[in-house]
């Protein structure tokens, strides 16, 4: 006799690509699998879902898959996300991006399709969904829940920022590669005795900038959370290059960062769903500035500078250890949740354990660096008093 199936549960990712996402999939699937479980793929983030014809003679395979265990083994061992990604809004979604026939009925410049993402998991016979995304997609997870649908979500983001958990999947990889690509630009920095700007990530929050320069990775580092006086961060570099016996000296600099005065750089005026502009060009300001004013703490002299954004090298690949492992937890954790009935939570990290909160402490508060605990603001670098009883992570608990 055919096994009965306990119930169907769909996987989505959305958002930037992160490693660890494919693991996730696979840990989900497999246990659900195993639990007696169907388990659906939704393809590139809610687009998927709101594109979704309700139609059998209609080719949805751009919109879903079930995954099986061969499926998803290949795939869980490499980074990025098998099942595609996108920064689909549904409920702020532009007249432009309407699927074609829905046209008819949503014509606002912005439209609300909530509805239809809800219809659609039901025509697919969804039970459970597990969103894995930044607070971005995780709020219309959150939007869903009040919907009454059942979600459990997963935290994802380079930047870490996700309220209520400690950590990310993604953001383990990104400071382990941080770190070794900084350490690989110190060789081209210290020959032509230069100072070495890095962009990383972090739009918000600074900690993709604060954790390698602790480990010791940079000199300084400047963060969203304080907007920092371009003059001295020159001078304080400067004062770091002169001490280094092969003359140069390194800043992570994050996208999101400020000068004192100012505001955040972007590339141009276009808005994604969510409401934010593409970051980029603060890495050049800082470089260009610290050329332009470095005479005046050296001697008269000019010091040249190295610029490199970082950006999605540390995005793509496979995943290291921890985002391998952790991926792997989470995902059972949302099947623990699952199997025990229970819905409208997000699967976190908390001081070394795991554990669940509810899933709207992600649109309930913000989740930034302390600076008045972790940052000097006058030295531009991170500092700590005791790692006692800190998360793994030290700053990045509540």
């Amino acid at each position: 006799m055919a096994k009965k199936i306990k119930g169907t549960i769909a996987i989505l990712t959305g958002g930037g690509d992160v490693p660890g996402l494919n693991p996730a999939i696979r840990a989900i699937t497999i246990r659900a699998i195993r639990e007696g479980y169907k388990v659906i793929g939704l393809r590139r983030g809610w687009a998927g879902i709101v594109e979704l014809i309700q139609d059998k003679n209609a080719d949805n395979s751009g919109n879903y898959i079930e995954l099986t265990e061969n499926i998803v083994n290949k795939a869980g061992r490499t980074g990025g996300t098998f099942l595609h990604s996108s920064r689909t809004r549904p409920s702020h979604l532009p007249k432009i991006n309407v699927p074609k026939h829905l046209k008819d009925k949503y014509k606002e410049e912005v439209n609300d399709l909530t509805e239809v993402v809800i219809d659609n998991l039901n025509y697919l016979g969804i039970d459970y969904l597990i969103p894995i995304g930044g607070d971005d997609t995780l709020s219309y997870g959150v939007r869903l829940y009040k919907e009454g649908f059942k979600v459990v979500a997963i935290p994802k983001t380079m930047d870490n920022d996700v309220p209520g958990t400690d950590y990310c999947i993604g953001f383990s990889t990104c400071i382990t590669r941080t770190i070794n690509m900084t350490n690989t630009l110190r060789t081209s920095a210290g020959s032509h005795e230069r100072l070495l700007v890095l962009e990383v990530f972090g739009r918000y929050a600074g900690y993709t900038a604060m954790l390698p320069t602790m480990a010791g990775s940079a000199n300084r580092c400047v963060i969203p959370e304080h907007k920092f006086k371009i003059e001295k961060l020159t001078e304080l570099l400067i004062n770091d290059r002169n001490k280094n016996p092969s003359n140069y000296s390194v800043v992570l600099v994050s996208e999101g960062a400020m000068f004192e005065g100012g505001e955040m750089i972007f590339k141009n005026a276009e808005k994604d769903q969510f409401g934010h502009a593409k970051l980029g060009g603060i890495g050049e300001m800082v470089s260009a500035k610290l050329k332009e004013l470095s005479p005046q703490f050296n001697n008269g002299k000019r010091i040249n500078v190295i610029n490199q954004k970082l950006g999605y090298l540390v995005r793509g690949g496979d995943p290291d250890a921890i985002d391998s492992i952790v991926p792997m937890a989470y995902g059972n954790l949302a099947l623990d949740l699952i199997l025990k009935g229970l819905h409208g939570r997000l699967v976190v990290l908390k001081n070394g354990r795991y554990d669940n909160v509810p899933i709207d402490v992600v649109t309930s508060q913000s989740k930034i660096v302390n600076v008045e605990r972790y940052y000097n603001t006058d030295r531009l670098r991170p500092y700590y008093k005791s790692f006692e009883m800190n998360p793994l992570f030290i700053m990045t608990g509540e």
